[in-house]
């Protein structure tokens, strides 16, 4: 079963998967309309230009929606049962877990600033989302 908790690379996310090792949250922009997006991919999702590159997202993000798995998948029992779509300071929404956080409605508050961080399954390193404080 650790084929569930680990994630296989492929020539478009590698450089997603490489970042998450170094502890960077990477994500692709394109060089000529300058939007940011997620999930990586060899062109703009947004004006289909091929001149796209990969930068170091800052790490924040404000949770968007989530669900608490009560029933986990046998072998992933170790992830957060909270799956959550979150939305990264530079706009893309992503697919993740939240972590550091009780899995209960009342500490989960959309719009909850987070933080990434970074969870180990098996060789692969994951980002996943913590709350952070408000300044």
């Amino acid at each position: 079963m650790a084929d569930l908790l680990e994630p296989a690379p492929t020539p478009d996310t590698l450089p997603y998967w490489e970042g998450a090792r170094e502890g960077r949250l990477r994500i692709q922009r394109c060089k000529d309309c300058g939007r940011h997006y997620f999930y990586p991919r060899s062109f703009c999702r947004y004006c289909t230009s091929a001149k796209v590159e990969w930068v170091d997202a800052s790490g924040g993000a404000v949770l968007l929606s989530y669900v608490i798995n009560a029933r986990p998948l046998p072998g992933a029992e170790a992830i957060s049962p909270v799956i959550a779509l979150v939305r990264l300071d530079e706009g893309p929404t992503m697919l993740t877990n939240i972590v550091g956080v009780e899995p209960k409605p009342e500490k989960l508050r959309l719009d909850m600033p987070l933080s990434v961080a970074f969870e180990q399954r098996g060789q692969a390193t994951v980002p996943v989302f913590t709350p952070r404080e408000e300044r």
